[in-house]
């Protein structure tokens, strides 16, 4: 009984979409091809030192985040949060908020 109903729909929806100019509902418009432009993405550069490796993090030109990745130990952050170039020291991009959880159900 299903299978005849799926398949009016399908039939029904393939002929909405038939008859609308050019195959697409009106008012939209295509994406252009390719990748974004270079002020869209924010831009990494990684500088190489003796004790580890540094990779900027910046946006419209402006250095918001480094990832400091020392030889020895863990990689921690420096983020500017307010924009005033005062990094503060985040050892995870994790923001600590944790939302209360219950168990449900045990099997």
């Amino acid at each position: 009984m299903r299978y005849p109903v799926v398949l009016l729909t399908l039939m029904l929806s393939g002929l909405a979409v038939a008859a609308a100019p050019s195959g697409r509902p009106p008012g939209l418009e295509p994406v252009p091809d390719g990748a974004p432009g270079p002020g869209d993405a924010p831009a990494v550069t990684i500088k190489p030192s003796s004790q580890g490796r540094v990779v900027e993090y910046r946006a419209n030109g402006k250095l918001y985040m480094l990832k400091v990745i020392p030889r020895v130990g863990k990689p921690y952050f420096l983020i500017d949060q307010k924009g005033d170039g005062q990094f503060a020291r985040q050892d995870s991009l994790d923001s600590g908020m944790r939302p209360p959880m219950w168990v449900v159900k045990e099997f």
